[in-house]
């Protein structure tokens, strides 16, 4: 999953919803059956607080955008699956959400290099913004930089939005001369990274405390704060790429937050997943592992 959408938006909150749980692949991070009905997503995104007109709102501009595609139940019912396009997305954020990679100060870097024509300027806008979405920090104009691990999903990215030809990828290490904790508290608002951090556990610890003494698990209830805390951690590990432990500040949230949101994913998720199935299938509780 991709940091695309304003959060807790109708848009984000359904992007986030078949990120966890829409993917029809029967296995790994989605696990609905198949294409989702309509009437599904207006009860599970009622749960979150979000009307009927912009749950059909949101869905039609998703549409639009050619992340969802119409489709039918076996029933015949209207639905909305995944399109390819949102399928590389959602796979490329897996990396990132669910496994938080640790680099080491010698794994080097990706250095996006671009020029765009004048009379192409609003490409000049995109692709700015959007290496800036996949936690690129900027080494100098038109120089854009991040972690070596963040390689293949930057080629994916750029590949998909057509603005390959406008830049050049490098991989390499920093060689001077400042040294590199420097560097990348140049390149990076680290100040501002770390404060989303903190607004991620002052607003998902008290959960985990919550859910961490309390039994059996209500699956509506886990559905709700699971999303809810997903949509607002897959924002994170774009606006911090995983930048390498030893150059970061000693106080660094990021390790407490990724274990909050961890902790999180492991408690709730699976009962979430059978109030999802429950919505998919009309109301009829499916057994889960």
């Amino acid at each position: 999953m991709s940091d695309q959408y304003a959060q807790r938006t109708p848009r984000s909150l359904i992007v986030t919803f078949y990120g966890a749980y829409g993917r029809g692949a029967g296995d790994g991070p989605g696990e609905a059956p198949g294409p989702v009905p309509v009437a599904a997503l207006i009860r599970l995104l009622g749960v979150l607080g979000v009307d009927p007109p912009s749950v059909r709102s949101a869905v039609s501009r998703l549409k639009r955008r050619g992340l969802l595609v119409p489709a039918r139940t076996e029933a015949g019912a209207a639905a909305y699956g995944l399109s390819e396009a949102a399928h590389q997305l959602l796979d490329d954020g897996d990396r990132r959400i669910y496994g938080r990679p640790e680099p080491g100060p010698s794994d080097g870097w990706v250095l996006a290099v671009f020029s765009v024509p004048e009379q192409e300027r609003h490409k000049r806008h995109l692709l700015r913004s959007r290496l800036a979405r996949l936690g690129f920090g900027t080494a100098a104009p038109g120089v854009w930089i991040a972690p070596s691990h963040l390689y293949d999903e930057t080629r994916h990215t750029l590949d998909r939005l057509h603005l390959s030809a406008y830049v050049d990828l490098f991989t390499g290490a920093h060689a001077g001369f400042e040294p590199t904790a420097d560097a990348v508290a140049r390149w990076w608002d680290l100040d501002a990274i770390a404060a989303r951090h903190r607004a991620f556990l002052d607003d998902h610890e008290p959960v985990l405390r919550h859910w961490s003494s309390r039994r059996p698990v209500p699956p509506e209830a886990a559905y709700r704060d699971y999303l809810l805390a997903l949509d607002a951690w897959r924002r994170l590990p774009y606006a911090d790429p995983g930048l390498p432990s030893p150059l970061l500040p000693e106080d660094w949230p990021g390790g407490r937050a990724a274990d909050v949101f961890g902790r999180l994913h492991a408690e709730l998720r699976a009962p979430g997943r059978q109030f999802v199935q429950a919505a998919v299938n009309g109301g009829r509780t499916v057994a889960t592992a």
